[in-house]
Protein backbone atom coordinates (compact mmCIF):
# COMPACT_ATOMS: atom_id res chain seq x y z
CA UNK A 1 0.00 0.00 0.00
CA UNK A 2 1.20 3.61 -1.03
CA UNK A 3 0.67 4.71 2.97
CA UNK A 4 2.47 7.86 3.52
CA UNK A 5 4.45 8.12 7.23
CA UNK A 6 3.27 10.09 10.00
CA UNK A 7 4.93 12.51 12.20
CA UNK A 8 5.51 9.88 14.39
CA UNK A 9 7.31 7.81 12.20
CA UNK A 10 9.51 11.05 12.34
CA UNK A 11 10.97 9.73 15.97
CA UNK A 12 11.60 5.82 15.23
CA UNK A 13 14.84 5.46 15.27
CA UNK A 14 17.40 6.73 12.34
CA UNK A 15 17.85 3.53 11.02
CA UNK A 16 14.63 2.47 10.16
CA UNK A 17 14.06 5.45 8.03
CA UNK A 18 15.53 6.45 4.57
CA UNK A 19 16.83 9.30 4.43
CA UNK A 20 16.25 11.80 1.64
CA UNK A 21 19.69 13.27 1.65
CA UNK A 22 22.70 11.70 0.56
CA UNK A 23 24.43 9.67 3.50
CA UNK A 24 27.05 12.44 4.71
CA UNK A 25 24.06 14.97 5.09
CA UNK A 26 21.33 12.30 6.48
CA UNK A 27 21.51 12.04 11.20
CA UNK A 28 19.50 11.69 13.80
CA UNK A 29 19.70 15.51 14.58
CA UNK A 30 18.15 18.38 13.45
CA UNK A 31 18.93 16.72 9.62
CA UNK A 32 16.48 14.60 10.59
CA UNK A 33 13.86 16.94 11.04
CA UNK A 34 14.61 18.31 7.89
CA UNK A 35 14.49 15.22 5.49
CA UNK A 36 10.84 14.49 7.21
CA UNK A 37 9.59 18.01 6.23
CA UNK A 38 11.12 18.11 2.64
CA UNK A 39 9.51 14.72 1.89
CA UNK A 40 6.42 15.31 3.73
CA UNK A 41 5.55 18.50 2.93
CA UNK A 42 4.64 19.71 -0.69
CA UNK A 43 8.24 21.55 -1.58
CA UNK A 44 8.89 21.94 -5.51
CA UNK A 45 12.51 20.16 -5.71
CA UNK A 46 13.48 22.36 -8.32
CA UNK A 47 14.84 25.67 -7.66
CA UNK A 48 12.91 28.82 -8.16
CA UNK A 49 14.25 32.07 -10.34
CA UNK A 50 13.52 33.89 -7.72
CA UNK A 51 14.31 32.58 -4.03
CA UNK A 52 11.17 32.50 -1.66
CA UNK A 53 13.10 34.60 1.35
CA UNK A 54 13.78 37.92 -1.21
CA UNK A 55 9.96 37.65 -1.89
CA UNK A 56 8.95 37.84 2.23
CA UNK A 57 12.16 40.62 2.47
CA UNK A 58 10.35 42.87 -0.59
CA UNK A 59 6.83 42.24 0.89
CA UNK A 60 8.17 43.38 3.97
CA UNK A 61 10.15 46.55 2.79
CA UNK A 62 7.00 47.28 0.67
CA UNK A 63 4.76 46.79 4.07
CA UNK A 64 7.38 49.59 6.05
CA UNK A 65 7.32 52.00 3.16
CA UNK A 66 3.28 52.42 4.21
CA UNK A 67 3.89 52.05 7.75
CA UNK A 68 6.11 54.73 8.01
CA UNK A 69 4.30 56.56 5.08
CA UNK A 70 0.60 56.56 6.88
CA UNK A 71 2.99 57.82 10.10
CA UNK A 72 4.29 60.59 8.97
CA UNK A 73 2.06 62.16 6.16
CA UNK A 74 0.15 63.72 9.00
CA UNK A 75 2.73 66.35 10.11
CA UNK A 76 3.43 67.35 6.50
CA UNK A 77 -0.46 67.58 5.71
CA UNK A 78 -1.58 69.19 8.60
CA UNK A 79 0.82 72.68 7.39
CA UNK A 80 -2.45 72.37 4.71
CA UNK A 81 -5.19 71.74 7.30
CA UNK A 82 -4.66 74.46 9.57
CA UNK A 83 -5.00 78.05 9.86
CA UNK A 84 -1.76 79.75 9.64
CA UNK A 85 -0.20 83.15 10.10
CA UNK A 86 1.58 84.63 7.74
CA UNK A 87 5.05 85.72 9.18
CA UNK A 88 5.72 88.63 6.46
CA UNK A 89 2.86 90.48 8.34
CA UNK A 90 4.81 89.78 11.44
CA UNK A 91 7.29 91.16 13.42
CA UNK A 92 10.44 90.44 11.71
CA UNK A 93 12.84 91.64 15.03
CA UNK A 94 12.74 88.27 16.13
CA UNK A 95 13.79 86.46 12.73
CA UNK A 96 17.12 84.52 12.83
CA UNK A 97 18.90 84.37 9.48
CA UNK A 98 16.73 87.00 7.83
CA UNK A 99 19.35 87.64 5.55
CA UNK A 100 17.99 83.98 4.22
CA UNK A 101 14.71 85.69 3.27
CA UNK A 102 15.91 87.61 0.78
CA UNK A 103 17.89 85.34 -0.81
CA UNK A 104 15.37 82.59 -1.22
CA UNK A 105 13.10 85.15 -2.31
CA UNK A 106 15.21 85.57 -5.15
CA UNK A 107 15.61 82.37 -6.28
CA UNK A 108 11.69 82.02 -5.39
CA UNK A 109 11.76 79.45 -2.62
CA UNK A 110 10.38 81.53 -0.16
CA UNK A 111 8.51 79.38 2.27
CA UNK A 112 5.70 81.48 3.95
CA UNK A 113 2.64 80.99 1.06
CA UNK A 114 0.36 79.74 3.05
CA UNK A 115 -1.60 82.26 4.91
CA UNK A 116 -5.09 81.21 6.90
CA UNK A 117 -5.47 78.60 4.16
CA UNK A 118 -6.79 75.77 6.63
CA UNK A 119 -9.95 75.01 7.39
CA UNK A 120 -9.07 73.80 11.58
CA UNK A 121 -8.22 76.40 14.03
CA UNK A 122 -6.60 74.32 15.91
CA UNK A 123 -3.45 76.08 18.80
CA UNK A 124 0.29 74.90 18.67
CA UNK A 125 -0.82 72.69 21.86
CA UNK A 126 -3.84 71.00 19.63
CA UNK A 127 -1.33 70.22 17.04
CA UNK A 128 1.49 68.63 19.43
CA UNK A 129 -1.08 66.66 20.87
CA UNK A 130 -2.37 65.38 17.87
CA UNK A 131 0.92 64.19 16.62
CA UNK A 132 1.96 62.90 19.53
CA UNK A 133 -1.16 60.76 20.07
CA UNK A 134 0.42 58.12 17.78
CA UNK A 135 2.69 57.07 19.73
CA UNK A 136 0.64 56.38 23.32
CA UNK A 137 -1.15 53.69 21.12
CA UNK A 138 2.55 52.66 19.73
CA UNK A 139 3.76 51.99 22.86
CA UNK A 140 1.10 49.92 24.39
CA UNK A 141 1.06 46.89 21.62
CA UNK A 142 5.22 46.34 21.57
CA UNK A 143 5.58 43.82 23.97
CA UNK A 144 1.95 41.90 22.94
CA UNK A 145 3.11 42.24 19.29
CA UNK A 146 6.14 40.00 19.64
CA UNK A 147 4.15 37.53 21.69
CA UNK A 148 1.51 37.12 19.47
CA UNK A 149 3.76 37.23 16.58
CA UNK A 150 5.40 34.02 18.23
CA UNK A 151 2.34 32.65 19.40
CA UNK A 152 0.03 32.68 16.38
CA UNK A 153 2.37 33.83 12.98
CA UNK A 154 3.98 36.83 11.78
CA UNK A 155 1.43 36.60 8.89
CA UNK A 156 -1.54 37.59 10.62
CA UNK A 157 -0.33 39.83 13.31
CA UNK A 158 1.81 42.00 10.75
CA UNK A 159 -1.14 41.34 8.28
CA UNK A 160 -4.01 42.90 10.83
CA UNK A 161 -1.60 45.97 11.97
CA UNK A 162 -1.18 47.31 8.60
CA UNK A 163 -4.78 47.37 7.30
CA UNK A 164 -6.36 48.31 10.60
CA UNK A 165 -3.89 51.80 10.25
CA UNK A 166 -4.65 51.65 6.61
CA UNK A 167 -8.17 51.74 7.46
CA UNK A 168 -7.92 54.36 10.18
CA UNK A 169 -5.80 56.06 7.48
CA UNK A 170 -8.58 56.10 5.17
CA UNK A 171 -11.05 57.58 7.57
CA UNK A 172 -8.48 60.30 9.12
CA UNK A 173 -10.07 63.09 6.74
CA UNK A 174 -14.01 62.53 7.92
CA UNK A 175 -12.47 62.19 11.61
CA UNK A 176 -10.88 65.34 11.57
CA UNK A 177 -13.77 67.09 10.22
CA UNK A 178 -15.96 65.57 13.36
CA UNK A 179 -13.52 67.51 15.60
CA UNK A 180 -9.46 67.36 17.18
CA UNK A 181 -10.48 64.66 19.90
CA UNK A 182 -11.84 62.02 17.10
CA UNK A 183 -8.21 62.80 15.07
CA UNK A 184 -6.63 62.47 18.42
CA UNK A 185 -8.38 58.98 18.72
CA UNK A 186 -7.71 57.63 14.96
CA UNK A 187 -3.85 58.62 15.58
CA UNK A 188 -4.30 56.16 18.97
CA UNK A 189 -5.73 53.43 17.09
CA UNK A 190 -3.18 54.09 14.34
CA UNK A 191 -0.60 53.47 17.06
CA UNK A 192 -2.17 50.59 17.99
CA UNK A 193 -1.94 48.51 14.84
CA UNK A 194 1.34 49.65 13.89
CA UNK A 195 3.15 48.86 16.80
CA UNK A 196 2.89 45.07 16.18
CA UNK A 197 4.95 45.50 13.26
CA UNK A 198 8.49 45.68 14.40
CA UNK A 199 7.97 42.88 16.50
CA UNK A 200 6.40 40.56 14.89
CA UNK A 201 8.74 41.60 11.30
CA UNK A 202 11.87 40.54 14.16
CA UNK A 203 9.81 37.01 14.57
CA UNK A 204 9.37 36.33 10.70
CA UNK A 205 13.20 37.30 10.18
CA UNK A 206 14.56 35.12 12.88
CA UNK A 207 12.55 32.55 10.94
CA UNK A 208 13.44 32.83 7.05
CA UNK A 209 16.56 34.78 7.11
CA UNK A 210 19.84 32.60 7.05
CA UNK A 211 22.54 34.13 9.23
CA UNK A 212 25.40 34.88 7.06
CA UNK A 213 22.49 36.92 4.73
CA UNK A 214 20.71 38.48 8.25
CA UNK A 215 22.30 42.06 7.83
CA UNK A 216 21.42 42.45 4.03
CA UNK A 217 17.74 41.51 4.12
CA UNK A 218 17.13 42.37 7.35
CA UNK A 219 18.18 46.22 6.55
CA UNK A 220 16.36 45.49 3.12
CA UNK A 221 13.07 44.77 5.14
CA UNK A 222 13.60 48.30 7.72
CA UNK A 223 15.31 50.33 4.59
CA UNK A 224 11.14 50.81 4.31
CA UNK A 225 11.24 53.05 7.18
CA UNK A 226 12.94 55.63 5.80
CA UNK A 227 11.73 55.26 1.91
CA UNK A 228 7.82 55.40 3.54
CA UNK A 229 9.65 59.00 4.90
CA UNK A 230 10.63 60.21 1.75
CA UNK A 231 7.68 58.93 0.07
CA UNK A 232 5.46 60.85 2.77
CA UNK A 233 7.42 63.84 2.27
CA UNK A 234 7.26 64.51 -1.11
CA UNK A 235 3.89 62.90 -1.66
CA UNK A 236 2.01 64.76 1.12
CA UNK A 237 3.60 67.97 -0.08
CA UNK A 238 2.78 67.65 -3.80
CA UNK A 239 -0.64 66.85 -2.75
CA UNK A 240 -1.58 69.40 0.16
CA UNK A 241 -0.07 71.88 -2.17
CA UNK A 242 -2.08 70.80 -4.69
CA UNK A 243 -5.28 72.93 -5.73
CA UNK A 244 -7.11 69.82 -7.83
CA UNK A 245 -6.44 66.95 -4.66
CA UNK A 246 -5.76 68.86 -1.22
CA UNK A 247 -4.87 67.59 1.83
CA UNK A 248 -7.17 64.83 2.00
CA UNK A 249 -5.85 63.05 -0.74
CA UNK A 250 -2.87 62.43 1.27
CA UNK A 251 -4.66 60.09 3.43
CA UNK A 252 -6.92 58.79 0.74
CA UNK A 253 -4.04 57.49 -1.25
CA UNK A 254 -1.79 56.39 1.21
CA UNK A 255 -4.58 54.29 2.52
CA UNK A 256 -5.31 53.00 -0.35
CA UNK A 257 -1.93 51.60 -1.03
CA UNK A 258 -1.70 50.23 2.33
CA UNK A 259 -4.83 47.83 1.44
CA UNK A 260 -3.28 46.92 -2.07
CA UNK A 261 -0.29 45.46 -0.04
CA UNK A 262 -2.38 43.90 1.89
CA UNK A 263 -3.59 41.51 -0.61
CA UNK A 264 0.10 40.46 -1.37
CA UNK A 265 0.74 39.82 2.16
CA UNK A 266 -1.74 37.41 2.21
CA UNK A 267 -1.47 35.49 -0.83
CA UNK A 268 2.58 35.35 -0.94
CA UNK A 269 3.47 35.76 2.84
CA UNK A 270 3.88 32.43 4.58
CA UNK A 271 4.97 32.33 8.37
CA UNK A 272 7.76 30.08 7.59
CA UNK A 273 10.05 28.17 5.29
CA UNK A 274 8.35 25.26 5.89
CA UNK A 275 5.12 26.53 5.39
CA UNK A 276 5.71 27.88 1.73
CA UNK A 277 4.53 25.66 -1.29
CA UNK A 278 6.80 26.71 -3.80
CA UNK A 279 10.07 26.49 -1.28
CA UNK A 280 12.81 24.61 -3.33
CA UNK A 281 14.89 21.53 -1.48
CA UNK A 282 18.37 24.10 -1.49
CA UNK A 283 16.90 26.95 -0.06
CA UNK A 284 14.73 25.22 2.54
CA UNK A 285 18.31 23.77 3.51
CA UNK A 286 20.43 27.18 3.38
CA UNK A 287 17.54 28.50 5.84
CA UNK A 288 17.41 25.86 8.05
CA UNK A 289 21.13 25.60 7.93
CA UNK A 290 22.74 27.22 10.95
CA UNK A 291 19.73 27.44 13.07
CA UNK A 292 18.73 25.86 16.65
CA UNK A 293 15.81 23.76 16.89
CA UNK A 294 12.59 25.50 17.32
CA UNK A 295 10.61 24.72 20.14
CA UNK A 296 7.67 25.89 21.73
CA UNK A 297 8.80 26.59 25.05
CA UNK A 298 7.25 29.67 27.82
CA UNK A 299 9.13 33.13 27.15
CA UNK A 300 12.01 32.90 29.89
CA UNK A 301 10.83 36.68 31.58
CA UNK A 302 13.06 36.48 34.57
CA UNK A 303 16.17 35.87 32.13
CA UNK A 304 15.19 38.52 29.64
CA UNK A 305 14.50 41.30 32.18
CA UNK A 306 17.58 40.41 33.82
CA UNK A 307 20.18 40.26 31.38
CA UNK A 308 22.18 43.52 30.89
CA UNK A 309 22.71 42.43 27.66
CA UNK A 310 18.73 43.76 27.07
CA UNK A 311 18.95 46.51 28.77
CA UNK A 312 21.62 48.00 26.83
CA UNK A 313 20.08 46.98 23.81
CA UNK A 314 17.07 48.86 25.28
CA UNK A 315 19.00 52.06 26.13
CA UNK A 316 21.00 52.05 22.47
CA UNK A 317 17.39 51.52 21.13
CA UNK A 318 16.07 54.67 23.17
CA UNK A 319 19.32 56.65 21.76
CA UNK A 320 18.37 56.11 17.82
CA UNK A 321 14.92 57.03 18.38
CA UNK A 322 15.56 60.01 20.22
CA UNK A 323 17.92 61.22 17.59
CA UNK A 324 15.80 59.67 14.42
CA UNK A 325 12.65 61.30 16.23
CA UNK A 326 14.22 65.08 16.84
CA UNK A 327 15.23 64.61 13.16
CA UNK A 328 11.67 63.27 11.73
CA UNK A 329 9.73 65.89 13.82
CA UNK A 330 11.71 68.69 14.10
CA UNK A 331 13.82 69.00 11.20
CA UNK A 332 10.95 70.69 8.91
CA UNK A 333 10.39 73.51 11.59
CA UNK A 334 14.12 74.39 12.17
CA UNK A 335 14.96 74.31 7.87
CA UNK A 336 11.59 76.84 7.92
CA UNK A 337 12.23 78.94 10.88
CA UNK A 338 16.25 78.93 11.01
CA UNK A 339 17.37 78.28 7.23
CA UNK A 340 14.43 79.72 5.57
CA UNK A 341 13.55 76.58 3.33
CA UNK A 342 10.18 75.82 1.71
CA UNK A 343 9.57 72.10 3.26
CA UNK A 344 6.61 72.10 1.28
CA UNK A 345 8.19 72.88 -2.24
CA UNK A 346 11.04 71.31 -1.89
CA UNK A 347 9.97 68.00 -0.67
CA UNK A 348 13.07 66.86 -2.44
CA UNK A 349 15.82 68.69 -0.26
CA UNK A 350 14.14 67.77 3.30
CA UNK A 351 13.62 64.25 2.21
CA UNK A 352 17.36 64.07 1.24
CA UNK A 353 18.81 62.83 4.58
CA UNK A 354 16.22 59.88 4.29
CA UNK A 355 17.49 58.84 0.90
CA UNK A 356 21.35 58.51 2.23
CA UNK A 357 20.17 56.79 4.87
CA UNK A 358 18.42 53.72 3.04
CA UNK A 359 20.90 53.90 0.93
CA UNK A 360 23.71 53.77 2.99
CA UNK A 361 22.71 51.45 5.16
CA UNK A 362 21.52 48.72 2.58
CA UNK A 363 25.28 49.38 1.29
CA UNK A 364 26.50 48.80 4.80
CA UNK A 365 24.45 45.62 5.26
CA UNK A 366 26.70 43.33 2.42
CA UNK A 367 29.41 44.92 4.28
CA UNK A 368 28.24 43.55 7.50
CA UNK A 369 27.78 40.16 5.92
CA UNK A 370 30.71 40.04 4.05
CA UNK A 371 32.84 40.46 7.44
CA UNK A 372 30.67 37.70 8.99
CA UNK A 373 30.93 34.63 5.88
CA UNK A 374 35.14 35.29 6.31
CA UNK A 375 34.68 33.97 9.64
CA UNK A 376 37.32 36.36 10.83
CA UNK A 377 35.34 38.20 13.38
CA UNK A 378 32.92 37.39 15.79
CA UNK A 379 29.64 38.67 15.51
CA UNK A 380 29.28 40.80 18.50
CA UNK A 381 32.78 42.52 16.93
CA UNK A 382 30.81 43.44 13.72
CA UNK A 383 27.68 44.57 15.56
CA UNK A 384 29.67 47.35 17.73
CA UNK A 385 31.66 48.19 14.69
CA UNK A 386 28.69 48.99 12.66
CA UNK A 387 26.61 50.81 15.50
CA UNK A 388 29.65 52.90 16.52
CA UNK A 389 29.86 54.08 12.95
CA UNK A 390 26.16 55.13 13.25
CA UNK A 391 26.29 56.78 16.31
CA UNK A 392 29.40 58.25 16.26
CA UNK A 393 29.28 59.16 12.85
CA UNK A 394 26.17 60.79 13.38
CA UNK A 395 26.88 62.28 16.72
CA UNK A 396 29.84 64.53 15.44
CA UNK A 397 27.81 65.21 12.37
CA UNK A 398 25.06 66.54 14.36
CA UNK A 399 27.81 68.52 16.82
CA UNK A 400 29.24 69.92 14.09
CA UNK A 401 26.14 72.00 12.54
CA UNK A 402 26.70 74.85 15.20
CA UNK A 403 29.35 75.98 13.98
CA UNK A 404 27.89 77.04 10.46
CA UNK A 405 25.23 79.21 11.87
CA UNK A 406 23.09 80.47 8.95
CA UNK A 407 25.13 78.67 6.34
CA UNK A 408 22.66 76.46 4.56
CA UNK A 409 24.34 74.48 2.25
CA UNK A 410 27.23 72.84 5.06
CA UNK A 411 24.35 72.30 7.47
CA UNK A 412 22.30 70.58 4.66
CA UNK A 413 24.93 68.19 3.72
CA UNK A 414 26.00 67.68 7.44
CA UNK A 415 22.26 66.48 8.38
CA UNK A 416 22.18 64.21 5.11
CA UNK A 417 25.69 62.66 5.89
CA UNK A 418 24.59 62.75 9.87
CA UNK A 419 21.42 60.40 8.80
CA UNK A 420 23.39 58.50 5.99
CA UNK A 421 25.90 56.82 8.13
CA UNK A 422 23.62 56.52 10.46
CA UNK A 423 22.32 53.77 8.58
CA UNK A 424 24.90 51.63 9.39
CA UNK A 425 22.31 51.17 12.59
CA UNK A 426 20.56 48.39 10.44
CA UNK A 427 23.50 46.33 10.75
CA UNK A 428 24.56 46.96 14.13
CA UNK A 429 22.28 46.76 17.38
CA UNK A 430 18.68 47.12 15.01
CA UNK A 431 19.38 43.06 14.38
CA UNK A 432 20.98 42.14 17.51
CA UNK A 433 17.94 40.80 18.60
CA UNK A 434 17.54 37.81 16.09
CA UNK A 435 21.94 37.48 17.11
CA UNK A 436 21.29 37.18 20.53
CA UNK A 437 17.39 34.94 20.70
CA UNK A 438 16.06 34.07 17.05
CA UNK A 439 13.00 32.04 18.88
CA UNK A 440 12.32 35.16 21.23
CA UNK A 441 13.13 38.24 19.16
CA UNK A 442 9.69 39.66 18.65
CA UNK A 443 9.37 39.58 22.60
CA UNK A 444 13.12 41.47 22.79
CA UNK A 445 12.40 43.75 19.85
CA UNK A 446 9.20 44.80 21.75
CA UNK A 447 10.53 45.36 25.05
CA UNK A 448 13.21 47.37 23.20
CA UNK A 449 11.23 49.08 20.88
CA UNK A 450 8.26 49.79 24.01
CA UNK A 451 11.34 51.77 25.90
CA UNK A 452 12.70 53.62 22.69
CA UNK A 453 9.27 54.91 21.83
CA UNK A 454 9.00 56.90 24.65
CA UNK A 455 10.76 59.32 23.00
CA UNK A 456 8.45 59.85 20.67
CA UNK A 457 6.62 62.45 22.83
CA UNK A 458 9.35 63.22 25.15
CA UNK A 459 12.18 64.20 22.03
CA UNK A 460 9.78 66.96 20.59
CA UNK A 461 8.74 67.94 24.32
CA UNK A 462 12.55 68.44 24.56
CA UNK A 463 12.84 70.51 21.68
CA UNK A 464 9.87 72.09 22.07
CA UNK A 465 10.93 73.72 26.07
CA UNK A 466 14.40 74.36 24.48
CA UNK A 467 12.87 76.24 21.81
CA UNK A 468 9.59 77.78 24.04
CA UNK A 469 12.19 81.60 23.86
CA UNK A 470 12.43 81.61 20.18
CA UNK A 471 13.65 79.73 16.82
CA UNK A 472 17.45 81.05 17.57
CA UNK A 473 20.82 79.63 16.60
CA UNK A 474 21.54 79.19 20.18
CA UNK A 475 18.15 77.51 21.33
CA UNK A 476 18.99 75.45 17.74
CA UNK A 477 22.42 74.72 19.15
CA UNK A 478 21.11 73.07 22.50
CA UNK A 479 19.21 70.74 20.72
CA UNK A 480 21.85 69.17 17.94
CA UNK A 481 24.35 69.06 21.08
CA UNK A 482 21.67 67.19 23.30
CA UNK A 483 20.62 64.61 20.05
CA UNK A 484 24.96 64.28 19.63
CA UNK A 485 25.26 63.49 23.07
CA UNK A 486 22.87 61.23 23.64
CA UNK A 487 24.27 58.98 20.45
CA UNK A 488 27.66 59.31 22.00
CA UNK A 489 27.13 58.36 25.29
CA UNK A 490 24.09 55.56 23.94
CA UNK A 491 27.00 54.22 21.52
CA UNK A 492 29.46 53.64 24.29
CA UNK A 493 26.80 51.87 26.30
CA UNK A 494 26.27 49.41 23.61
CA UNK A 495 30.05 48.63 22.97
CA UNK A 496 30.50 48.18 26.67
CA UNK A 497 27.50 46.09 27.51
CA UNK A 498 25.94 44.93 24.78
CA UNK A 499 25.95 41.47 22.95
CA UNK A 500 25.35 39.91 19.93
CA UNK A 501 25.69 36.11 21.03
CA UNK A 502 22.87 33.41 21.34
CA UNK A 503 22.14 33.91 24.73
CA UNK A 504 21.54 30.59 26.97
CA UNK A 505 17.83 31.48 27.33
CA UNK A 506 17.51 32.40 23.53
Amino acid sequence: LNMKPTLGDYNNSCNERTPILSDEESSCSSDAEFNYLVQEFPINPTKGWFPTRYVFAILGCFGFVNVYAMRVNLSVALVAMVMTVNPQQSDHSSVVCEELITRHVVNNTVIHDVSGSGEFDWDTNAQATILGAFFYGYIVTQIPGGILAEKFGTKIVFGIGIFATSFMTLLTPILAEWGVGYLIANRVIMGLGEGVTFPAMNVMIGRWVPKNERSRLATLIFSGSPIGTVMALILSGVLSGSPQFGWRWVFYINGILGCIWCVFWVFLAYDSPEDHPRISKEELRLIRDGQSERTRRSTPWKEILTSPRVWALAVTHFGQNWGFYTMLTELPTYLANVLHFNIKKNGILSSLPYVSHALIGVLASFFADSMRRKGYYKITFIRKIMNSVAFFGASICLLSIIFFGCDPLPILFLLTVALGVNGFMYSGFNVTHVDMSPEFSGTLMGITNCIANFSGFLAPAYVGKVTESGQSLHNWSIVFITTSCVYFVTAIIYNIFGSAELQPWG
